[in-house]
């Protein structure tokens, strides 16, 4: 290393250091929850009491709330329910519903780019197994929106990453990510065979639309009827988005998905910001995201996770798992790609630091669940 390098890498670590340090750190709240029989509902005001109250997040908004619902609803794991495997369980989005209604607010969507279609996202969820109709009622103005391509808008909404990105310098989105004041993340508490781990900063992944950022997008223009995933342009880079969405910011960079993958996620929290993060660990699978990944296994933690920032509530959920969520590439569970919430706090996002993070209604290390 010369001179010139040694000052450069000096001062790289020393970026670093002042961002994991200016990063912001908030309180996460845990709680036992052995069945979705449970009232999910009473416990979610709980956890939300301890944060300060649903009230104070929502009261007179719009809140939008992004599903987990990850790959073809016909593909399950075992024979087993969707939502005790790899999908957002329907009786805790339910009680999300109910809970966030009830603290007033004015309206409240779901969305999710469902895999493989631009059509209803109440169809997909009665393929699912979902009763649409009892989710509807569950608040005064619930609504539906399924974001992999523009719908019923007449464009895309440009959200540019702060400090012009790590991969991609902005994403076109569905505006429904616009037209909201507050954002909600509801993932899964499982590993992921590309990030590691997929939470609440690896859901909102589902946000950009196939039709410009599928396999099967157009070269010119959005395919606004996509019927592919994202494996060619965000996993591998061998192709760019479609316009309007402009391309990658360094076509020379590595096109492993361990290295691109994290920071796409990490930059699309920054452009798009979570307000609410909550992770279902009550019923779940280890060892990947889906039923494509071999070795699965059902695991009953017995967990909720929720908070207010994204990288918070996910560096909890990672401890709560068992693993030490500062970890660097080449150890558990990040062994063959970056770690994102290292990237997102580097981005300013929040803090992965659990001596940082207040814990609030248990013990991270009385109440983890080791993934192995």
């Amino acid at each position: 290393m010369t001179r010139r390098e040694f000052v450069a890498a000096l001062g790289a670590a020393s970026m670093k250091a002042d961002a994991q340090q200016d990063a912001p750190a908030t309180p996460v709240a845990v709680a036992r929850c052995e069945s979705y029989d449970e009232d999910l509902a009473a416990v979610l005001e709980r956890m939300f009491d301890q944060l300060g109250g649903a009230g104070a997040l929502v009261r007179n908004r719009t809140v939008t709330i992004k599903l987990n619902l990850t790959g073809s609803p016909a593909n399950r794991w075992q024979g087993r329910p969707l939502g005790v495997t790899h999908y957002t369980h329907p009786r805790t989005a339910l009680a999300m519903a109910h809970v966030l209604g009830r603290a007033g607010a004015r309206r409240i969507r779901f969305v999710e780019s469902c895999w493989a279609t631009a059509g209803p996202l109440e169809e997909y969820l009665l393929e699912a197994g979902w009763n649409v109709r009892q989710l509807r009622n569950a608040a005064p103005d619930v609504s539906f929106v399924n974001t992999n391509a523009r719908g019923a808008y007449r464009d895309y909404a440009k959200f540019s990453v702060p400090g012009g990105g790590l991969i991609y310098p902005a994403y076109m989105l569905n505006r429904a990510y616009e037209e909201t004041d507050v954002f909600v993340s509801m993932a899964k508490l499982k590993n992921h065979a590309t990030t590691g781990v997929t939470l609440a900063m690896k859901n909102i992944f589902g946000i950009t639309p196939a039709s410009i950022y599928g396999d099967d997008a157009g070269e010119k223009e959005p395919n606004e009827s996509p019927e592919r995933g994202r494996l060619a342009v965000c996993h591998e880079g061998r192709r760019q988005p479609a316009p309007p969405a402009p391309p990658e910011r360094d076509p020379s960079s590595p096109r492993q998905p361990g290295h691109r993958m994290p920071r796409i996620v990490a930059e699309l929290c920054a452009a798009r910001p979570i307000h609410i993060s909550f992770i279902d660990g009550i019923e779940t699978i280890a060892g990947g995201e889906g039923p494509w990944v071999r070795s699965l296994r059902h695991v009953q933690p017995g967990l909720l996770i929720l908070g207010t920032n994204p990288v918070c509530t996910d560096a909890a959920a990672t401890a709560l798992m068992g693993y030490d969520p500062r970890a660097p590439r080449g150890t558990h569970p990040f062994r063959e790609c970056d770690n994102m919430m290292l990237l997102a706090e580097q981005l300013g996002v929040g803090s992965a630091d659990l001596r940082r993070i207040e814990v609030r209604g248990g013990k991270l290390e009385e109440l983890a669940y080791r993934f192995g």
